[in-house]
C-alpha cells in the first residue's frame, strides 16, 4: 500500500478460510445446511442465546424473512427511522408493507424511542430498530412499547454483531434480528447473513420459509417420511462455501472486534481537540451500550460544505463517504412510505455525517494523519 493512500475498507481474512474451503471442495459438498452452516448456527445461539439462528445469504434475505413471518399484508404498518439502508424498507414493501419513518436521535442517530408510540395507528404491525454503528437502541423502551400494543420488534442489526446493550448481545433482543456477513462489516463471509428468531413460537414456521415453504429441514432431521409445500417461502440458504468462510472469521469474532476496537479508540483521541473547538463531532456512545467499532465517523459543523472536504480528503489520499441519503426523501420512499412527524433531525446529521476508514489492521498512524488532514480541511472550508 502507498504511504499516501488509505482506502475505505480492507476486508481481512484470518488465515483459515482457505482451510475451510478446500474442505468443501474436498467433500463436493456445497449445497447449504451442511456442517460448517450447523457450526455458524451453533455459534450465534450459544453466543446470543436467541432460539435459532437460521443463515441466510444476505442480511436483506433475513429481513425479508421476517416480513414473511409477521404475515405482513398490504398496507399493514411498520415504524422503522429513514436513516438506514434500503433492506429494511423493501423487506416489508414487497410484502406490501408501508415503512413509517420516524425521525432519529441527535446523539446516537438510532430510532428516537421518544417518537415511536405517537406513530403507531391500527394499522401498526412491527418497530424496526436500526442499531446504527453498531450502538444499540433503546431497547428496554422499544419492546416496552411493543408488548403494551401487541406489536412485534425487528431488529436490524445489520452492523450489531458483537455488539451490546445492556451486556445483552444485539440482535437477540427483539423478537426477531437479522446480521450482516457482507464484507464491509466486522465479521465477513463476502455476503451472506443470518436471521436470529427469538421468539420459540416463530421458529418452525422460520425454517419452513427458508427452505422454499417447504418442511424439508424436518425430513433430513428424520421427524416425517417425506417433505412438502407448507406455505410462501424461497431460497434464503447461503451456499456451504460462505458458511465455511464465515466459521473462519466467527472463530476469531474477539479478536477482530478488539483490533478494530483500537483504531476506534485512536480517531476518538485523535479527534478530541477538534471537537473541544467545535470543528465536528464525535460519535456519541451511552454508557450502557457495548459497541463493537463498526464504523468511525464524525458530523460536521452545519455551515461547512461536506462535499468540499470529502473531496479534500479524497486528494489527499484518504477515502472517505457520506453514509446513507433518508429514504423519506427518495423516490422509492416517497412512493412506498410515509412520514410520521418532522424528519429535523435524520435531515441534518444526514449532511453532516463524514464515514472514515476502518479495518482490522489499520496502520496505527492513520487515524491521527486523518485528523490533520480533516482539520486542514475545515479550517480551510470555515476561512
Amino acid at each position: 500500500m502507498k504511504d499516501q493512500t488509505i482506502p475505505f475498507n480492507l476486508p481481512h481474512l484470518t488465515g483459515d478460510e482457505f482451510t475451510y474451503v478446500a474442505e468443501i471442495a474436498r467433500t463436493r459438498k456445497l449445497a447449504g445446511d451442511g456442517q460448517f452452516t450447523k457450526w455458524c448456527s451453533d455459534w450465534i445461539e450459544q453466543r446470543t442465546g436467541c432460539a435459532r439462528a437460521l443463515l441466510t445469504h444476505s442480511c436483506t434475505a433475513a429481513l425479508e424473512m421476517a416480513a414473511l413471518l409477521l404475515d405482513i399484508q398490504p398496507g399493514d404498518e411498520v415504524i422503522m427511522p429513514s436513516y438506514t439502508f434500503v433492506s429494511t424498507a423493501n423487506a416489508f414493501v414487497l410484502r406490501g408493507g408501508v415503512p413509517v419513518f420516524v425521525d432519529i436521535r441527535e446523539d446516537t442517530l438510532n430510532l428516537d424511542e421518544r417518537l415511536v408510540e405517537a406513530a403507531i395507528t391500527p394499522r401498526t404491525r412491527a418497530i424496526v430498530p436500526v442499531h446504527y454503528a453498531g450502538v444499540a437502541c433503546e431497547m428496554d423502551v422499544l419492546n416496552d412499547i411493543a408488548r403494551r400494543h401487541g406489536l412485534k420488534v425487528v431488529e436490524d442489526a445489520a452492523q450489531g454483531v458483537m455488539a451490546y446493550y445492556r451486556g445483552r448481545p444485539l440482535g437477540a433482543l427483539g423478537d426477531l434480528g437479522a446480521f450482516s456477513f457482507h464484507e464491509t462489516k466486522n465479521v465477513i463471509s463476502g455476503e451472506g447473513g443470518a436471521l436470529l428468531v427469538n421468539d420459540p413460537a416463530l421458529a418452525l414456521r422460520a425454517e419452513i420459509i427458508r427452505e422454499k415453504g417447504t418442511d424439508r429441514s424436518r425430513f433430513f432431521r428424520g421427524e416425517i417420511d417425506k417433505y412438502t409445500w407448507q406455505e410462501v417461502g424461497s431460497s434464503y440458504l447461503p451456499s456451504e462455501v460462505i458458511a465455511a468462510f464465515l466459521r473462519a472469521q466467527l472463530e476469531h469474532a474477539e479478536a477482530l472486534t478488539a483490533d478494530r476496537m483500537v483504531s476506534w479508540n485512536r480517531y476518538h483521541a485523535a479527534f478530541a481537540d477538534l471537537e473541544f473547538r467545535g470543528l465536528l463531532r464525535r460519535p456519541i456512545v451511552p454508557e450502557h451500550c457495548d459497541h463493537n467499532a463498526h464504523m468511525y465517523y464524525v458530523l460536521l459543523p452545519d455551515h461547512i460544505d461536506r462535499q468540499g472536504v470529502l473531496e479534500k480528503l479524497k486528494a489527499a489520499g484518504v477515502a472517505s463517504v457520506f453514509h446513507y441519503v433518508p429514504l423519506h426523501s427518495s423516490p422509492g420512499g416517497q412512493r412506498y412510505g410515509r412520514v410520521h412527524g418532522g424528519l429535523a433531525v435524520t435531515n441534518r446529521q444526514s449532511e453532516r455525517l463524514i464515514r472514515l476508514p476502518l479495518w482490522v489492521g489499520m496502520e496505527e498512524q492513520f487515524p491521527a494523519r486523518i485528523a490533520r488532514i480533516m482539520m486542514e480541511a475545515i479550517v480551510g472550508a470555515d476561512s
